[in-house]
Formats: C-alpha cells, structure tokens, sequence
C-alpha cells in the first residue's frame, strides 16, 4: 500500500511540476519570476501577457492537474486489485498541488496551485469542484479580484463536501486544500485588507500582484 501511494504522489509531483507558466514566459523572453507577482501561475502569466497567452496556461494547469489525480482510475487494473484506486488518486493530487507550487524544475518556485487543484477536484468531486468553479467566477465578475475568488471557491469546496457528507478522505482533502490556498495567498489576504491587491485586467508586470 505505502509504495502504491509513494509512486502515486511521486507521478503526480513530476506532472504538476511542469512549468507551463514559466516555459510561456521563457518562450517571450521572459523570466516569469522576475515580474508581476513573481509566480508562474495563470494569473500572472495574464498579467504580464495577455489573456490568450494566459488561458493557455490556465488551461494546461488544469490539465495536468486531472492527470495527476485521475490516472489511477485508468490504470487500476494494472497497479493491483487491493489498493482503492481512491487513495492513489487523492496522493497524486496531494503531489500535483505540492509539484505546482514547488517545482523542481524551477528551483522549487511556482504557482498557487488554484489551477492545478481545480483540475484534480474535477476527478476527486466534480460536484465540489463545479461549486467551487461558480464561486470563483461570480467573485471575480463582482470584485475583480481573481486571489479572493479563490480564497472563497476553496471556502465553497469545503462547505459543499460537508453538505453532502461526502468520505472524510475527501473531506479531509477539501480542507487541506482550503488551508493551502489560503496560506498561498497570505500576501494578497494583506493587500486585499489594505486595499492595494491589483484586480484582473490590468496589465502591471512591473507591481507586485
């Protein structure tokens, strides 16, 4: 059981890890860590680049966020019989969500692992995930603040799974992944209480964000 869940989280570390936002950036001549927010998140990389450039990347976090997490259902019948494929599942998105945010393949910097967390709930709990996918696009629509939409859509994951008392794996997941948005996202919690958090839109590369 220890291994199956070892190489599961190794698989899904190495697939979040990719560093689609950082790549883009590389591809324009830019060293995404140096400006805007300093993250290789979509986000970011929208900032700095536009939105085709940034939905490009947000589409690819995305991705390999499902990969992460649902291969085990795919390949079950080749792993073993004994292990709930479950399990695997939610230690390839623990791995996704930590590769995302610490790559290794970029001197461990990254994201916020929003993207990447979204596409892994869409394998684990698509019902949460749509909620939470709501959530976010209102807050956003009505604040124009794409951390604190974030900050509420892992807010709304949680609540929807203790509503429809989903396993406590799951729900365990869904809180851990509340905490880490929210730790990710402490220096924008300060902005948004100052007042001086960027909203979606504007082009500041040079800002923090």
């Amino acid at each position: 059981m220890i291994v199956f869940l070892l190489i599961a989280g190794v698989i899904g570390y190495l697939l979040g890890a990719l560093p689609f936002g950082f790549l883009v950036a590389r591809a324009k001549g830019v060293n995404i860590f140096e400006v805007g927010s300093k993250s290789s998140g979509a986000t970011n990389v929208r900032r700095v680049f536009g939105p085709i450039l940034g939905n490009l990347v947000l589409y690819l976090d995305i991705f390999k966020g499902m990969v992460a997490t649902g291969w085990p259902l795919f390949c079950q019948p080749t792993i073993t019989t004994g292990v709930d494929p479950s399990i695997l599942m939610v230690s390839g998105f623990i791995g996704a969500l930590l590769g995302h945010a610490f790559s290794c393949f970029t001197h461990f910097r990254g994201g916020k692992s929003v993207a990447t967390g979204a596409g892994g709930f869409l394998m684990l709990f698509p019902q949460g995930a749509l909620v939470a996918a709501i959530v976010w696009g209102l807050t956003v629509a009505i604040t124009r603040y794409v951390s604190l939409a974030s900050i509420l859509a892992g807010v709304a994951l949680t609540i929807t799974a203790v509503v429809q008392h989903v396993s406590p794996l799951l729900t365990v997941a869904c809180v851990g992944v509340m905490v880490f948005v929210i730790i990710r996202h402490r220096t924008n919690i300060s902005r948004l209480l100052a007042g001086t958090e960027n909203k979606t839109g504007r082009k500041k590369p040079d800002t923090p964000a």
